[in-house]
């Protein structure tokens, strides 16, 4: 099966898949989900990988091919307990803790915070549970460290499946050009430059555990949140943005990335944005094809904001089974001839 049959068998397969998919589409009622959360936190184990001397906390579940779920901000390794459940029937799932957040150390520095250390965070859990690559899945600061860990060590990321952040380029090439997204971007220019301590840091407000927690829709999940962003760093969730985030003018970035053009991702892509997302433009999707390799599959979802796992939790963590049982099977077939 050459690379083009492959890829359209997988559109035309997955295309059927989605319409299925989408018939079982339900939210869950309030009192559904908080069992399902009770679920997750009676089974789940804990644990800690050393990363260069930094603790990272994990959270995994269930037997099989290693998947690792990367958070974003701000937020901690609970925002996956949906797919996780569905997930660990079939993979071992292993959902972190970055450092700086709730159980993971926090060391003090914007240099600790450097793109290289987060990508090293996630090869170390890899490392830890003596695989040689895993199921990358990355949401916001999450998926940008999934596109890192994906662009730079290929070889170890078996499928990347992303949740509402775009590719390095297409961020950068909005940054430059979309008014839309350089005013989106506001919030993160005064991350930058400003401190915890600033009482108009996050939004008009100050950041505290509770204001963190704002986009939590759910009153009991919401109390885990508060409780685990009061284990929190402030200064370390900044330092993400200090460390990393493309620095004006966007345009001359822009210029130096395009004459220094990032590898091609060699390995299956999924992509999941929700088009409500007030943070991240959805243009910066376009011509993502350009920079994969392999078959990519893009999903966007209506009235769904910048949280999309937990805002169409079923969709989404029916959609990444369903895409990731199909990469099973057209392994099969091509690997039959």
């Amino acid at each position: 099966m050459d690379k083009i049959t492959n890829s359209l068998l997988n559109t035309l397969i997955l295309g059927t898949m989605f319409f299925s998919v989408l018939s079982m589409f339900a939210i869950p009622s309030p009192s559904k989900q908080n069992q399902g959360e009770t679920t997750i936190l009676k089974h789940v184990k804990h644990g800690y990988v050393n990363s260069g001397g930094v603790n990272i906390h994990y959270a995994e579940l269930g037997n099989g091919p290693l998947v690792v779920m990367i958070h974003g901000f701000p937020d901690y390794w609970y925002t996956w307990r949906d797919q996780m459940a569905v997930l660990s029937k079939k993979y071992h799932v292993v959902a972190i803790d970055q450092r700086g957040y709730n159980k993971s150390d926090k060391p003090i520095g914007v240099e600790n915070y450097t793109m290289k250390k987060l990508v090293g965070d996630v090869a170390a859990v890899i490392h830890h549970f003596k695989q040689e690559k895993a199921i990358i899945i990355g949401h916001d600061w999450g998926g940008a460290v999934a596109w890192q860990f994906a662009i730079n060590l290929p070889d170890m990321t078996d499928k990347l499946i992303i949740l509402n952040i775009t590719h390095p380029n297409g961020m950068l090439r909005e940054l430059a050009n979309n008014p839309t997204q350089q005013e989106s971007s506001s919030y993160a220019r005064k991350f930058i430059d400003g401190t915890a301590e600033d009482p108009t840091i996050l939004f008009g407000k100050p950041m505290t555990a509770e204001n963190l927690a704002f986009w939590v829709k759910d009153s009991v999940t919401r109390i885990q949140y508060v409780s685990a962003f009061k284990r929190s760093s402030f200064d370390a969730m900044l330092n993400f943005y200090k460390a990393n985030y493309t620095r004006e003018p966007y345009m001359e970035e822009w210029k130096k990335a395009q004459e220094n053009p990032l590898p091609k991702l060699k390995m299956p892509l999924l992509i999941f944005h929700g088009l409500e997302d007030t943070a991240i433009n959805a243009n910066g999707l376009n011509n993502t094809w350009e920079w994969v390799e392999k078959d990519m599959t893009l999903v966007t979802v209506p009235g769904s904001g910048h949280f999309i796992q937990q805002d169409a939790s079923e969709f989404v963590t029916k959609t990444m089974k369903s895409w990731l049982n199909l990469q099973t099977e057209l392994n099969r077939a091509y690997d039959k001839g």
